[in-house]
């Protein structure tokens, strides 16, 4: 088994590429029947973006996207239109899919 620690928290505290970040916030910015805009700081374009792609994976999802003012700042949006369903259900399923995606891949190392 590669990951011997308990998170990747406690993995990173004992290695030199520790992330600055230990917190992340989710705010909501607005919120309808069919678009949800979220502002997120604390996370950076490394794990929206491959939410943004499960996203538009979905027939029930219009469009998704994930923004910044500029490349460095600390706060990001998510923004996400769905034309079937609630948009928090869509984000939901996203994150799901893509953790069950990251616990098969790192299977492959056990």
């Amino acid at each position: 088994m590669i990951m011997e620690h308990s998170t990747f928290r406690d993995y990173n505290k004992k290695n030199t590429n520790k992330r600055n970040d230990d917190n992340m916030e989710l705010k909501t910015i607005r919120k309808t029947k069919t678009e949800l805009e979220l502002e997120i700081t604390g996370e950076d374009e490394t794990i929206l973006h491959p939410i943004t792609h499960i996203l538009m994976q979905n027939d029930n999802v219009e469009y998704a996207a994930c923004m910044a003012d500029n490349p460095l700042a600390s706060k990001k949006q998510l923004f996400l239109r769905v034309k079937k369903g609630s948009p928090e259900e869509a984000l939901k399923k996203a994150v799901k899919y893509l953790e069950d995606e990251i616990k098969q891949f790192g299977k492959n190392f056990e």
